[in-house]
Order: structure tokens, then C-alpha cells, then sequence
């Protein structure tokens, strides 16, 4: 920075990272640091339009892997920042409901014809995968290393777990397909049944989570369980224990993409005459 004149030691200004390579008037990422901050700490009020935010923050409550999944599928809802708060329309009863179109991932066009400013929101639709990851010394290398892995939007996918002992990914989870339609890549799986989601999100949305949902939340409840017995096992023989994690993570893994394979095939029939 200082070679190429973005900051002077003698201005006796100190070097600021963000300021010297970049500004802060940008909303790009500024909107997502707030959002995130105030989930995990609302005690600290933080104001959405604030320049600069702490670099950390303490959680006011303990936090869960879901719970940190939950701010990567966070849309700004119900603050003046969700893209669908003005698109309303009046249901059957007369009442006053979200548009069935109304979607935090609309692309410029639409935002375009519907007045929408445009916010960067956590959860994305361009996602190509999200990971949280827990390392626990107290545990065996191959059980404590785990990464919970969701393809695509995390807001229309499941993550699930996939523990380093493991010997190797699911097939399908080994294919790129990012550059073209392949059936035998996992990520189209769930890609496909994102898109689709998005072109009536009100409706198929409910559709698209009370699949992953289940699935996420069977994974919570039973990782004590499995870590429990493949640590059993590792300690008597640690290639059982590899055998036992390989074959529990292909199960969820491989399940998981048939069901969205499914999944992709059931919301074009349910919602074929409205799309």
C-alpha cells in the first residue's frame, strides 16, 4: 500500500486495511456484517447503516453449528432490507400475503420490473457450496475433523456431515459439473431443485425445505451417537472405524442427492401449470 501511495506513514493517519485497498461507502459486504453481528450479538445494537463494525463480536448466547447455518441462510426476512417485503399481493380470503413470485433471489430483470433495490443478502444464489467446520482435539483426528457440507443456495439444501476418516467422497460428489448439466455430478442434484424453487419461491420453497430439513436435523441427533461408536471402534481398530464413518457419510450423502434427484422431478409435476 505504501509503495503504491495508498497510505503514508507520515500522514500520522494509522494503516487501515479496508481503507487503504478499498473504501467503506460501499453497502457490498458492510449490509452482511451487520446482519451477521446482530444475529449472533443483538445486544450490541448495531446500526445497519454504520460505516465500520467490530472485527468480532461475543455471542450473547452460545452457538450451534445450526445455528451458524441459519446465518448463512439468512435473506434479511422481516427488516427493512428484505426484497420481498413490498411484493404483496391479495389471496382468496382478501387478505394480504407475499406474492408467490416474491423471491430474495431475483436476478436484475426482475428487480428491474418490480422497483427492487438490490441487497446483497448472506444466503446466495450463486453459492456453489457452503461448509462449517468443527475440530475437536479431544477427539481422534479422523472423528474429531468433520465439515458439514451443503451444495448450492444453503437456504434449499441440506448439510450434511462428512468426517475426514472417511476414505474417500461419494462418486458423485467427485464430479465438476459446474460447466455443464451432468447427472452424475451431486451438485446438479440440488442446483436443479434451487432453480426451480426460485421461479414461484413462496410456494415451493416449503416444498424444497421439508425435504432438507429432516435430513439436516437427523444428522444433529445422531452425531453424538456415531462419534460415540466409531470412536469404539477406533480404538480397537481404527480401519473398522474408517469403514463404519465411510459407510454412514455415503449413506446420508447419496440418499440426500436420489432425494433430490426426486425432489426436481416432484416440483415440476406439482407446479408444472403455474411455472
Amino acid at each position: 500500500a505504501q509503495e503504491m501511495g495508498w497510505w503514508d506513514p507520515d500522514s500520522g493517519e494509522p494503516f487501515q486495511f479496508a481503507y487503504a485497498y478499498a473504501d467503506r461507502t460501499s453497502l457490498y459486504s458492510r449490509r452482511r456484517e451487520w446482519r451477521a453481528l446482530s444475529i449472533l450479538a443483538p445486544s450490541q445494537g448495531l446500526h445497519p447503516e454504520s460505516e465500520n463494525f467490530p472485527l468480532s463480536v461475543e455471542p450473547d448466547e452460545k452457538v450451534s453449528v445450526a445455528d451458524l447455518l441459519e446465518i448463512f441462510r439468512d435473506t434479511y426476512a422481516d427488516t427493512d432490507y428484505d426484497m420481498t417485503r413490498r411484493l404483496t399481493v391479495a389471496n382468496s380470503q382478501g387478505e394480504v400475503v407475499k406474492s408467490p413470485v416474491a423471491n430474495p433471489f431475483m436476478n436484475a430483470e426482475y428487480r428491474e420490473l418490480f422497483g427492487i433495490d438490490r441487497e446483497r443478502t448472506i444466503a446466495s444464489d450463486r453459492a456453489t457450496y457452503v461448509t462449517v467446520t468443527q475440530s475437536r482435539e479431544w477427539l481422534p483426528d479422523p472423528i474429531g475433523g468433520l465439515v458439514w457440507l451443503g451444495y448450492d443456495n444453503p437456504v434449499t439444501t441440506p448439510h450434511l456431515p462428512f468426517y475426514i476418516g472417511i476414505s474417500q467422497m461419494p462418486d458423485s460428489y467427485l464430479v465438476d459439473g459446474r460447466r455443464e448439466y451432468r447427472e452424475d455430478c451431486a451438485w446438479w442434484a440440488f442446483r436443479r431443485a434451487s432453480k426451480l424453487a426460485y421461479i414461484r419461491y413462496q410456494d415451493v420453497q416449503p416444498v424444497v425445505e421439508a425435504v432438507w430439513r429432516p435430513m439436516e436435523e437427523e444428522a444433529f441427533a445422531r452425531q453424538a451417537e456415531v462419534e460415540a461408536r466409531a470412536l469404539e471402534l477406533y480404538g480397537n481398530d481404527p480401519a473398522a472405524a474408517e469403514a463404519y464413518l465411510t459407510e454412514y457419510v455415503h449413506g446420508l450423502a447419496i440418499g440426500a442427492v436420489e432425494r433430490y434427484w426426486k425432489l426436481g422431478d416432484e416440483i415440476w409435476t406439482r407446479f408444472n401449470r403455474v411455472f
